[in-house]
């Protein structure tokens, strides 16, 4: 399972979540044995965007594109056996508290013949 993290849950979200908090949740993954990978990811401001034409012609913007207030703050690919695990790691997450969400999505297998 996949759990992509809103990065609008931090301290001056005013929600209370902290960096220390994020290290419990990962640790606490770990220990149980269900973490795979995962990595955090740099502010948005850091973001570039491509976008391509129908012609060909590329378009870079600084920043998101997306008109949207949710943005992708990291990811973690635990293994565990059904959704309701998933559901439940999800829900302790620093990242579902307060004004914030966590996206559960299973991991798409996708076989290809080389």
């Amino acid at each position: 399972m996949l759990l992509f993290m809103s990065p609008a849950n931090d301290a001056e979200a005013g929600n209370g979540c902290t960096f220390e908090d994020w290290i419990r949740y990962d640790r606490e993954m770990k220990d149980a044995g269900i973490w795979v990978s995962g990595h955090p990811l740099q502010d948005l401001t850091t973001c570039t965007t491509v976008q391509v034409g129908p012609d060909g012609d590329r378009t870079i913007t600084d920043g998101p594109f997306a008109e949207t207030r949710e943005v992708l703050g990291g990811y973690d690919i635990i293994d565990v056996p059904n959704l309701d695990v998933a559901l439940d790691w999800a829900a302790r997450s620093p990242g579902a508290t307060g004004s914030g969400s966590v996206q559960v999505r299973p991991v798409a297998e996708i076989e290809v013949e080389v």
